[in-house]
């Protein structure tokens, strides 16, 4: 066996030794010879050597060229051991012409034979001499070095005594260690003039690997946000490597998005935190106030910076003794944008497909940060920033940089409100509170913002959200007023615009007033509009700044109830097994599907004018089968026994086939709201089943035949309705719903940690 391995490593060694390139041979005065005399270059070394001088280093660079040479041509079969004997000083030579050519020899002649690769082996100077130039070596002679441990490792005596004298670990150290020399960082510009294109950088003298680590991503970030761009690699001796910002920005979100980033924080301590409320408080909470009304709870002064607070963390980032806003501008600049995922995405490979471009740049106005104030008199909304609207070209938005970010601190003093958005995908210690209080709420995500608003000031104007929030009075004061909804319960991007001010005067009777200090929280359901400003003063005397953070509760389609009543349908009719794509050439399945599909249309419509259906879903906030009797599980259970007393009582045949028609006539898909629902795989059905039970799959091809048999099919429909209502039961659908749950909470903790890992905190 020893033969074979000896044979085969031999064949590796001549193989590998035919592929180096052979170059023009140019002699040196030794000897015209085709053959080198090795005892006439070992004389000359050694000579050389001893004298040490320029002409003598020129000498021993010839010799050891014309050495390699013979090597790589056969010529010289062996090393004597007298030039064996030399090559542990020339290893260690100060002058890195030598270093390098003798790692070049070394190479060379351990892919003469595997006899000459054990030879050198086992002297372990040469060993040692050719893994220490492995560290902190010029570029040359490291690659040089590098090359010799490839070719030495051709045989498994040579791989033995590499990992004998550390070789790997002072490769690996190297490669970490690339980043000393960071501060020389360069980028320069791509192609595509975009900032994420722009092409990596570093001093011609170092070794161009850019290891993955975040040392790297601040530099080249600073350098970016400073706008420090290189037009030319000569600029500044740069040696450029292939790697742009968005290559290493996506590099480091990968390795991050599977990660454990941060720690979840229990549903009973966010409970309990943010709202100082117990179970019976909350379930009272739940009861009068959740989507219904205002509420303030009341907390102790200065509560939240206390250490056993889940907020102590992030006062504490923000609490010195410099004003709030050069705080504020101080942190702006580690941030980068955090691009939008889209709702309904749940391969977080897909949105880096699509991100990757982008992925690692300043921040984006409007997108990231705001920087308004609202007009005392017209009530109009000012910002300082240009606004992508106000832009000739809509594709170009407007990134914040250094000297953008400076201009901030200017603008607060000249009374503009400083917004911050996504603040939960830049702070570990907001991400872990949002986590909390998204699994209390039964919600895959929470959305934060934080606000900074000077002395008498008042940033936006009043409007109202599509999502309910919790104000959380952080420092300072802030009075607010909040106002009658005329739109109960708008829907996730239903559009909010400001409230006209006419409108506002005549609603001023129904006006609520607050006045947070810190440690308040101020709950605010969606579709309820409402402005607040500062004071002068605080009412404690304080100057009167705020600084408040606002989690946001946002309720993505499938999670309304109008979303659990349509997965229950779905589930039913796989349960029913009604739809076989076997049998669809059969007219009662046909009538079937185009029922199904009729009573999820059904549930939409109904959607549209019930504030019921749009009410979030806190199904997922029950914590199990053992919960059934608890007052959460017992009163989700009441709404959808309520939900589908109303799906029976208010789908009616005509009015929804006429809905379909319609919508066909103008090209309208009726049922684009419910497209999310494709995502529950029933139990790893095939694509070509699963598409015959999405309501949106071959209704428009079906209607005739649905249409020609419109009695068989109200028949149908009357059937379908009546025995997914008396046979649905809240426990069949629970189990899908928090898989279908479960899925959107992966997604958004995958983007979460890749986000957070790009945030220099």
């Amino acid at each position: 066996m020893r033969n074979m391995e000896k044979k085969q490593e031999s064949n590796n060694i001549n193989n590998l030794k035919k592929k180096r390139k052979k170059k023009k041979k140019s002699g040196i005065g030794i000897s015209c010879q085709r053959e080198t005399d090795a005892n006439s270059i070992f004389a000359i070394l050694l000579a050389a050597l001893c004298t040490n001088n320029f002409n003598s280093q020129f000498l021993i660079k010839k010799c050891l060229n014309k050495l390699r040479l013979s090597l790589l041509s056969h010529s010289q079969p062996s090393l004597p051991i007298s030039i064996l004997s030399l090559l542990p000083v020339l290893l260690k030579s100060k002058c890195g012409g030598i270093a390098r050519r003798c790692a070049e020899v070394v190479g060379a002649a351990s892919l003469v034979s595997l006899e000459t690769n054990e030879q050198i082996a086992l002297d372990d100077e040469i060993v040692q001499g050719l893994v220490s130039l492995l560290r902190n070596s010029p570029r040359r002679v490291f690659v040089a070095a590098c090359n010799a441990v490839l070719d030495f490792s051709t045989s498994s005596f040579g791989r033995e005594r590499l990992l004998e004298f550390s070789a790997l670990e002072s490769l690996l150290l190297e490669f970490n260690q690339v980043h000393k020399s960071l501060a020389l960082v360069s980028l320069c510009a791509g192609q595509s003039g975009n900032d994420t294109s722009l092409r990596i950088g570093c001093k011609e003298d170092e070794f161009p690997v850019l290891f993955v680590d975040m040392e790297l991503w601040v530099k080249v970030h600073n350098q970016m946000l400073c706008a420090n761009i290189m037009r030319s690699t000569q600029e500044k001796h740069c040696c450029l490597s292939n790697i742009t910002v968005n290559n290493l920005a996506e590099s480091i979100f990968r390795l991050s998005m599977n990660a454990d980033q941060f720690t979840t924080v229990s549903k009973g301590t966010v409970q309990s935190s943010i709202f100082h409320l117990n179970e019976s408080s909350f379930e009272n909470f739940i009861a009068n106030y959740w989507e219904v009304a205002p509420s303030l709870v009341r907390r102790f002064s200065n509560s939240m910076i206390e250490g056993d607070d889940i907020f102590s963390s992030f006062t504490q980032c923000l609490n010195s003794n410099e004003p709030f806003c050069s705080s504020v501008s101080f942190i702006l600049q580690r941030l980068i944008s955090c691009l939008p995922i889209a709702s309904d995405e749940l391969d977080i490979l897909s949105f880096l497909k699509e991100a990757r471009n982008k992925l690692g740049c300043p921040l984006v106005y409007e997108q990231d940060i705001r920087v308004l104030r609202t007009d005392k008199f017209s009530k109009r909304e000012e910002h300082f920033f240009p606004r992508i609207s106000d832009s000739c070209d809509v594709r170009a938005p407007y990134l914040i940089y250094a000297d953008d970010i400076s201009k901030c601190e200017k603008a607060y003093k000249e009374g503009y409100t400083i917004a911050l958005r996504g603040v939960e995908f830049r702070f570990e210690c907001l991400a872990t509170i949002v986590d909390g209080l998204a699994s209390l709420f039964g919600q895959p995500s929470v959305g934060a913002n934080i606000y900074l608003t000077p002395p008498s000031s008042q940033g936006l104007a009043r409007h109202y959200d599509d999502h309910c929030v919790f104000v959380c009075q952080v420092f300072g004061a802030k009075q607010w007023k909040i106002f009658e909804p005329s739109l109960q319960l708008p829907r996730l991007y239903h559009s909010c615009d400001i409230i006209n001010g006419v409108e506002a005067e005549s609603s001023m009777a129904e006006c609520r007033q607050f006045s947070l200090r810190e440690g308040d929280i101020l709950y605010i359901p969606r579709g309820f509009p409402h402005e607040a400003c500062t004071e002068d003063e605080a009412p404690t005397g304080s100057v009167g700044f705020s600084l408040h953070l606002t989690l946001s509760i946002e309720v993505e389609p499938p999670f309304e109830w109008e979303g659990f009543a349509h997965v229950s349908l779905f589930c039913w009719n796989q349960a029913q097994k009604i739809i076989h794509h076997a049998s669809m050439k059969s007219l009662s399945a046909i009538l079937n599907l185009m029922s199904v599909n009729l009573l999820h249309l059904g549930i939409g419509l109904i959607g549209d004018y019930d504030p019921t259906f749009r009410k979030a879903c806190l199904v997922g906030a029950v914590s199990g089968a053992s919960d059934s009797s608890g007052w959460l599980y017992l009163s989700q259970k009441n709404i959808f026994n309520e939900l589908i007393g109303k799906i029976s009582a208010e789908s009616r045949f005509l009015e929804l086939l006429s809905s379909v028609e319609a919508g066909i006539q103008e090209n309208i898909d009726p049922f684009q709201r419910m497209r999310w629902l494709h995502l529950l795989n029933w139990r790893g059905e095939t694509m070509a089943e699963r598409d015959w039970t999405m309501p949106f799959k071959g209704v428009e091809m079906m209607l005739p035949l649905y249409t020609e048999h419109k009695d068989m099919a109200e028949a149908a429909f009357m059937q379908v309705k009546s025995k997914f209502c008396s046979e649905i039961s809240f426990e069949d659908v629970i189990e899908r719903y928090k898989v279908l749950l479960a899925k959107y909470k992966e997604t958004r903790k995958q983007y979460m940690n890749g986000m957070l890992s790009l945030h220099c905190n």
